[in-house]
């Protein structure tokens, strides 16, 4: 297994801060376009914690209660 592959078979690699990795014939590394581009594209998310909608039309307790008369 430590023989090394013939030049036609080596999967080329790219130097990053947290060592060598090998980059797969066909794949391309992600960039930070690609990653601004996919939070861009995610839904959006409440900054600080929502109330429950548990009133009018979404109210499900309401629904549980007998009625009065």
């Amino acid at each position: 297994m430590s023989a090394a592959l013939p030049s036609k078979d080596r999967l080329a690699s790219e130097q990053t801060p947290i060592g060598e990795q090998t980059l797969v014939y066909g794949v391309a590394p992600i960039t930070p376009r690609d990653r601004l581009a996919m939070r861009a594209n995610a839904p959006m998310e409440p900054r600080k914690p929502q109330r429950p909608a548990d009133h009018g039309l979404f109210d499900t307790v309401s629904r549980t209660q007998i009625e009065m008369f």
